[in-house]
């Protein structure tokens, strides 16, 4: 808490995160009841004590839901992130070292990969593929890294010239060594504010994509199928479409405000 001491809109995003990670990490200890459980007793009940955001169609608690779903958004969006974030170091390092035909063939990659709406090159991808978790992992990580391969390249083009760097080629250290102990350690403050704002729009891409059937699917709980199923009771049942839907707009208001926080206290250049 200390590392965000004055920045108030940093220090809400940090207890937004810890505080949905907390219910992530022990959904089964919070969970009141078995969240593929059907009750056909209990269908389409109002929030009560028994059951505090209600049940669904299938009489399902959708507390209980919610909070396995958190885990599923939450997992999908880390993974994601990292596959994004290490492809977007190596291809970044490559081309902001060693420059030339490299540097011009990776960067004419990642302008036709910007040049394509990201959501609708992950559902023609998904399309061919059998909808599952990992799956939605690995396509929008491989179609996310785009953003961190500039920042990376970018830090590699401004540091190479520094006199420590420049000293160090000279005095035979390898390139791998160079990229290794010099570039990459000064370039973590972008790549972290970077992956921490990409886990929100992954969070964002898994719940639309099982919105739409094509994520996760059930009777596994995320955030964006219970939004499906609560569009067919919206009239209704208004608790399958606004809890859901809070819980998107706080994680990733929470995830936003942290990456804003992280880059104010990490990077020198944000106070001067």
């Amino acid at each position: 808490m200390n590392l965000f001491k004055g920045n108030l809109l940093a220090t809400v995003g940090f207890i937004i995160i810890s505080i949905i990670l907390f219910v992530a990490i022990f959904a089964p200890l919070l969970s009141p009841y078995d969240p593929n459980y059907i009750d056909i007793n209990s269908i389409l009940l109002p929030p009560s004590f028994d059951h505090l955001m209600g049940t669904d169609g299938l009489g399902r608690d959708v507390l209980s839901r919610m909070l396995y779903g958190a885990r599923i958004s939450l997992f999908v969006g880390f993974v994601a992130v990292g596959i994004a974030t290490l492809i977007g170091i190596f291809l970044g390092s490559i081309a902001g070292f060693y420059g030339g035909w490299l540097d011009s063939i990776i960067m004419r990659l990642v302008d036709i990969m910007l040049s394509i709406p990201s959501f609708f090159l992950i559902l023609a991808v998904i399309a061919f593929l059998t909808p599952s978790i990992w799956n939605i992992m690995i396509v929008i990580g491989l179609t996310s890294w785009m953003g961190v391969t500039r920042l990376v390249r970018a830090e590699f083009l401004s540091l190479r010239q520094r006199d420590y760097v420049l000293a160090s080629i000279v005095m035979g250290t390898s390139n791998t060594k160079v990229i290794t102990k010099h570039l990459l350690p000064n370039s973590l403050t972008p790549i972290i504010v970077s992956s921490v704002l990409g886990i929100a729009s992954a969070v964002l891409i898994e719940s639309g994509l099982s919105f739409l059937g094509l994520g996760v699917q059930a009777p596994t709980a995320s955030w964006g199928n219970i939004l499906t199923d609560g569009k067919e009771y919206i009239q209704f049942a208004w608790w399958l479409s606004l809890f859901p839907g809070l819980a998107i707009l706080v994680t990733v208001l929470g995830y936003n405000l942290l990456g804003e926080g992280l880059r104010d206290v990490l990077d020198p250049l944000v106070k001067v």
